[in-house]
């Protein structure tokens, strides 16, 4: 990664000389055929249409997909060029043929897309998965365009495999702030009283409101241009898997669905191209042992931003 001058509170993920080092000897470059046991915790650094066949068959119970949107984009030393709509559907197809084999047949599948490409991933994921729901989460970042509605919202496609799946409900309610607070002789109904106000815990909706994208003060943050927030994957692993389950992102980037996942008490597959994003998932890994904490999650409940409760 190129030397940036950092502001003197930045907690970007940076790596030394010695680090890359380290991190490098933990990295994973299968040759054969694997079985759960060679790959299970492991970032391995391969194209994922390389890495595929090698993989073991029907191991992975959530697979979360991150792919490039359709767009240009620079992902350290390689660059992703934007296509038209039929080779990009063409593009996930590719993709998705490959990884199909690689899931139970409980499996859930989340899979991103940015309004460019979501058309895209719902005509193809619906050749192979059951289509469960569109959820569309605000990422509130960036000035807005002068000629344009600020772009601020990303879709997840949540997907299954087969009828048979897992969804825990009560893992992702959200604690949300009373506005309105309706009592009883005085007492609150459905709510309760807190130091930071009143709040209630609400059913997950399919609109995600709640969620802080990395920037440079949090320790989460790394140099990827596209990186998700541990949260938005802490809501997907927690609803779609058991503790002890595998998490499998074949396009794992700088590490966040592994980190969560371990954070989570999951086991993790995470597959990356780039050995750079690779050496960062692995520190975040190694970190992620000293300071299992995620933004916004506290004591097993969500909270909206800028709501978190006094301790």
């Amino acid at each position: 990664m190129p030397d940036k001058k950092r502001a003197p509170k930045n907690r970007t993920v940076m790596l030394s000389e010695e680090e890359k080092n380290l991190f490098q000897k933990r990295l994973l470059i299968p040759e054969n055929k694997t079985r759960l046991d060679d790959v299970i915790d492991k970032t391995i650094c391969m194209d994922i249409l390389r890495a595929a066949p090698l993989l073991p068959d029907a191991f992975a119970d959530l697979m979360i997909l991150d792919p490039p949107y359709n767009l240009n984009k620079k992902f350290h030393d390689l660059t992703f060029a934007r296509m038209s709509s039929d080779d990009y559907a063409s593009y996930l197809d590719k993709h998705l043929q490959a990884l199909y084999p690689l899931l139970k047949p409980t499996a859930s599948v989340y899979i991103c897309a940015d309004w460019r490409s979501s058309s895209a991933v719902l005509y193809v994921a619906g050749k192979y998965f059951k289509i469960r729901n569109r959820i569309t989460w605000e990422r509130e970042k960036g000035r807005g365009a002068a000629r344009n509605w600020k772009n601020c919202a990303e879709d997840i496609w949540f997907c299954t495999v087969s009828e048979d799946y897992i969804f825990n409900l009560d893992a992702v309610k959200l604690n949300r702030r009373v506005i309105a607070p309706y009592t009883k002789d005085g007492e609150p109904k459905d709510w309760r009283r807190t130091e930071s106000g009143g709040f209630r815990l609400t059913h997950p909706s399919n609109v995600w409101t709640d969620l802080t994208v990395p920037f440079w003060s949090m320790p989460e943050n790394t140099d990827h241009p596209a990186q998700k927030p541990e949260k938005l994957m802490a809501k997907i692993i927690l609803a779609g898997s058991n503790p002890g389950d595998v998490v499998f992102d074949p396009f794992l980037g700088s590490g966040t669905a592994s980190v969560a996942a371990k954070k989570l008490g999951r086991k993790y597959v995470g597959v990356e191209i780039d050995p750079a994003y690779c050496l960062l998932a692995e520190k975040r890994l190694h970190m992620a042992k000293a300071d299992p904490s995620i933004q916004g999650y506290i004591d097993g409940v969500f909270y909206e931003r800028n709501t978190i409760p006094k301790r």
